[in-house]
Parts: structure tokens; C-alpha cells; sequence
């Protein structure tokens, strides 16, 4: 009998699509917050610029800004007004499924999923915090005594947290155990902050007053990758840590659009336009 087989065969052949659809690479995505439809909401764009897309929903009172995506990319932690205080919030890689998480802002999800690196303001000091998803107890990170911190970042064995922290005097880029400890200066000169680490953990992106550098973990090998005109800000490196995404305006008032660059340097690439598009991510 034939047909049996047949259906068998075609049974199977079914299961297999299904199961190579499942473990087939996700598309890569750099998320940002824009104000392309009005307030600012949460858009995701492919790295060649092509197919943006709004996330975060239209409708409600508020701002939607700060997007990172978690490790495994299935979802985006963001900053938001909705509600009228700034919260933390989470939804899935698609916009699905928004919930508030906490009060704070800033905040990066830790590589293993469990915990949050973020800031809240209290008495007008600004201070960073983990916290634990399961539990919600939060444990002071950054020194008390210290006023502005802000912009933490894990490392991708989850170990270190990197940051910036603001005196009178200016900016500086350190990093600290994510268990706690004392800070450590990476670099503190030309009003270095928004330090991110590299997906091989080798590297830290950061920016400047105008540009957008790379520099050593240990504080070596510093080095200037946009070395253009006007103002660069929030890079984060690509997947592959080949790239980095930044936002560019023609001063600090904007308006701000998406480029990408080379990690070493080179012409930059424009992604978007039209709008001011800030803070983007990319997994």
C-alpha cells in the first residue's frame, strides 16, 4: 500500500520544516525609541534599514524610550511615563504582551534572564540597583556616597556591570561586580559615558561629548570610531561585534538619526530618517 506511505512521507517531511523553522536563526533587529508617529514609542528597523516597524502601542499618555533587548532577544526591557511615573517596563520581541515591572529607568536585563541593572533618582541622587525578577528585592550597586550614576550595562558573563558616574568636574566610565564592590575607572575624560560591552566581552563602546569611541575592559586600546562631523551618541555593537549602531544629530538638540559603522572605524551608513530616532539595541 502506497498511499500510506505517501502520507507517512509527507507526515514527516512537515515535522521536519517545522522543527528546521524552529532552530532557523532569528533575523537580526536593531530596537530604538522614536518619535516618528508623535510621542515616543518603541520601533525595531533590520540593519540595513529596511522594514521599520512601531512595537509599543499608540494609544495612552506617555513616553516609551530606552529599549534593550534581553539575551536571548524574545523580549525588550524600556523605560515609560504611562501611568505618569517612570517605570520599567517588558513586552515581547513583537510588542506583545507590555507589563510593568518596577519603578526606575535605564535598566538592562542581566544575561541569564533573572536579574535587572537600573537606575532611580531619590532625592535627587541618582543611583544604580540590581534587582531580582523572582524575589524584587533590590541591592544598592553604585557607592551611596556617590551622586550621579547612571547607564549600567552587564557584561556577557554577567559578572561586571559597567556605568557612568558625573561630578562638577565631568564624566567617567567604570566598572564594578555585578555582586557588588568597589568601582573601577576605566576612563574619565572628554565627558566619557554610556559604556557598553562588546558581545565578546573584549570590548567596551562608549561615548564622548561628539563621538562615539571603543575601549579595553582594562582601560587600554582606546580608541575614536566616528571621527565626523556633528554629534554621535548611544552605540551599541552589532551581534557579531563587526558593527555599531549609533545615533547621529547635526548638534545636541538634534534631530537624531540612525547610522551604523564599522567596529574599527570607516563610513557610516544611514538607517533612518524623517524623525528623531535615539537609543537603539541590536540582537
Amino acid at each position: 500500500m502506497r498511499i500510506p506511505r505517501l502520507i507517512g512521507l509527507i507526515v514527516f517531511v512537515a515535522l521536519a520544516i517545522q522543527v528546521h523553522a524552529a532552530d532557523a536563526p532569528r533575523p537580526a533587529k536593531i530596537v530604538y525609541s522614536s518619535n516618528k508617529s508623535g510621542p515616543w514609542r518603541i520601533w525595531v528597523v533590520s540593519p540595513d534599514g529596511k522594514d521599520a516597524k512601531q512595537l509599543s502601542a499608540q494609544d495612552g499618555e506617555g513616553q516609551d524610550v530606552d529599549p534593550v533587548f534581553s539575551a536571548d532577544a524574545k523580549s525588550i526591557v524600556y523605560t515609560s511615563t504611562r501611568g505618569g511615573k517612570p517605570g520599567i517596563w517588558r513586552m515581547n520581541a513583537d510588542g506583545a504582551k507590555p507589563e510593568r515591572l518596577c519603578d526606575g529607568d535605564q535598566a538592562e536585563i542581566s544575561p541569564d534572564g533573572k536579574k535587572l541593572a537600573l537606575r532611580k533618582i531619590d532625592n535627587k541622587l541618582e543611583r544604580l540597583y540590581v534587582r531580582d525578577l523572582k524575589t524584587g528585592k533590590e541591592t544598592l550597586l553604585s557607592p551611596a556616597d556617590w551622586p550621579h550614576c547612571s547607564g549600567p550595562a552587564w557584561s556577557p558573563d554577567g559578572k561586571t556591570i559597567a556605568f557612568a558616574a558625573r561630578w562638577d568636574a565631568g564624566n567617567g566610565v567604570y566598572l564594578v561586580p555585578a555582586a557588588g564592590g568597589k568601582p573601577v575607572k576605566i576612563y574619565d575624560k572628554q565627558g566619557a559615558c554610556e559604556p557598553h560591552y562588546s558581545p565578546d566581552g573584549k570590548r567596551l563602546v562608549y561615548e564622548t561629548e561628539t563621538h562615539i569611541c571603543t575601549i579595553n575592559p582594562d582601560g587600554t586600546k582606546n580608541r575614536t570610531v566616528t571621527t565626523f562631523a556633528g554629534v554621535q551618541r548611544y552605540g551599541r555593537f552589532s551581534p557579531d561585534g563587526k558593527w555599531i549602531v549609533f545615533c547621529q544629530g547635526v548638534s545636541e538638540q538634534g534631530p537624531w538619526e540612525l547610522y551604523k559603522i564599522g567596529a574599527n572605524g570607516g563610513t557610516p551608513t544611514k538607517l533612518t530618517s524623517g524623525a528623531s530616532d535615539m537609543t537603539p539595541d541590536w540582537k
